[in-house]
């Protein structure tokens, strides 16, 4: 044997049967990586309607269709049909508003609609219409929509003097009375059922005989039945605030990405900005302090007086201020809310609040941080604005560049739960529209299951 060879020692049975074992058991494992990896991937996401189904009643046209034809004698004012076309969203500002124009993108322009801020039960009675989880069964529905424009009906006689109270709840009882004769409603006594009411609430919470507005919400039979609105009572459960309609609707969810990265990124010459008009009439008016605040800051503030119309229907004059501005200033309007925040939002303007109710106790399913001062936007207690503590202009200046660009992208990300599309937007990405439906058959289950435990009537 040479010197440099080493022996072969046969190998045991018992061993190499070990190692054929091993590598057999291997192979195994090797083929099954390959045949998991070779599969396709099954990504397993709800079904769209797995929430449920919704019926809408197909309404006697004097509730809906018909009162859109009266768009003439409205109100007071002059005529409303044109706000209240195409359907609900109002003219193009293409065809309406030629300023808007060099504000935007030019083929952003074809979303953006002179919007009336009352529209909100037309544009949510159209989407409901053509939604993929509308059922024309009523056995199969797990909500019920009531497509009656309440406000529509009653707002001719908000402005009429020779109105009565009877006048502002004719429209409202008839509702109820062909309600009572539906099945569904008879079976549920309402609690099944939601409505979209395109005023703020108290237009529906008379309480005396001659008081302003309607009884409606006061009524037996609507004390079960969930309301969509542009502004809640923050004590009643069954009031849900969405937000008012603006002018931008969206056709899909890339008209939402190029409007994002526009607002985002737009370069904003004025600190603040102020759209509204004084209220002379009312003792110690907190608009007419902002105002005389934005004028005290000279450059470094814009204001739009709205007192002349030019803010109706998200004007250019107002959109341009927001655009243009890194903060934008709301305090209440005639009543806690305005639209005139979410015009703002939608710019990518930092809202400046001076009530909570303004936003913090009303917009819960839309704005994160639901009762608190959320990082969004900017609280300044209005005493301390009354009683010269502070200035506005003093608070904002002390924001860093950092602080700042932080508040304006939780604004922009925000912005598509704040518009009405004007159809479904796709790409996975809800509006406000979807936002509430969602909420809505959420908030049915949970009531279902509480009333199956026991735990609610």
């Amino acid at each position: 044997m040479d010197k440099y060879q080493f022996p072969i020692k046969p190998r045991k049975p018992q061993t190499l049967h070990r190692g054929i074992l091993f590598v057999s058991f291997l192979s195994i494992q090797l083929i099954i990586i390959l045949f998991l990896y070779a599969r396709p991937i099954q990504v397993f996401s709800p079904r769209p309607c797995d929430a449920g189904l919704v019926y809408v009643y197909n309404l006697p046209p004097a509730f809906n269709h018909d009162l859109i034809e009266r768009c003439e004698k409205i109100n007071p004012w002059p005529s409303r049909c044109a706000a209240l076309s195409s359907p609900g969203l109002g003219l193009p500002v293409i065809d309406s508003d030629k300023k808007f124009t060099g504000l935007m993108p030019a083929n952003l322009l074809q979303s953006w609609f002179s919007t009336d801020q009352f529209a909100l039960e037309i544009i949510f009675h159209h989407r409901m219409l053509n939604h993929q989880c509308r059922t024309l069964n009523p056995s199969k529905a797990s909500a019920f929509y009531i497509p009656f424009y309440a406000g529509l009906a009653i707002e001719p006689h908000l402005w009429s003097p020779n109105s009565t109270s009877y006048d502002r709840d004719q429209d409202c009882l008839s509702l109820l009375k062909w309600l009572q004769n539906q099945s569904p409603y008879h079976k549920s006594h309402g609690w099944d059922h939601f409505i979209t009411l395109g005023r703020i609430t108290w237009d529906f919470r008379r309480s005396h005989q001659n008081d302003w507005g309607s009884s409606f919400l006061y009524m037996t039979e609507m004390e079960n039945t969930t309301r969509l609105l542009i502004e809640r009572d923050p004590w009643d459960e069954k009031d849900v605030a969405v937000p008012y309609p603006t002018g931008f609707h969206p056709r899909s969810a890339s008209d939402v990405y190029e409007w994002q990265q526009f607002v985002l990124n737009r370069k904003r010459k004025t600190l603040f900005g102020y759209v509204g008009a004084p209220r002379s009439g009312f003792k110690n008016d907190f608009r007419g302090l902002l105002l005389n605040e934005c004028g005290q800051a000279g450059s470094k503030c814009r204001s739009v007086d709205c007192s002349e119309g030019k803010c109706i229907n998200s004007s250019a004059e107002t959109i341009d201020l927001f655009l243009d501005s890194e903060f934008c200033l709301q305090p209440r309007g005639d009543s806690f809310t305005r639209r005139s925040l979410f015009d703002c939002m939608v710019s990518g303007s930092v809202p400046v609040l001076f009530w909570k109710r303004s936003a913090y106790m009303q917009y819960k399913w839309y704005l994160p941080g639901y009762g608190d001062e959320p990082e969004w936007s900017v609280f300044i207690d209005r005493q301390d604005m009354r009683e010269r503590n502070v200035s506005v202009r003093a608070v904002l200046e002390g924001i860093s560049e950092h602080k700042v660009r932080e508040l304006r992208e939780r604004v922009v990300k925000l912005i598509p739960r704040l518009v009405y599309a004007s159809e479904s937007l796709g790409q996975g990405m809800d509006d406000a529209f979807d936002i509430a439906l969602k909420g809505i058959l959420r908030q049915l289950k949970d009531r279902r299951r509480r009333k199956k435990m026991g735990t609610t009537k």
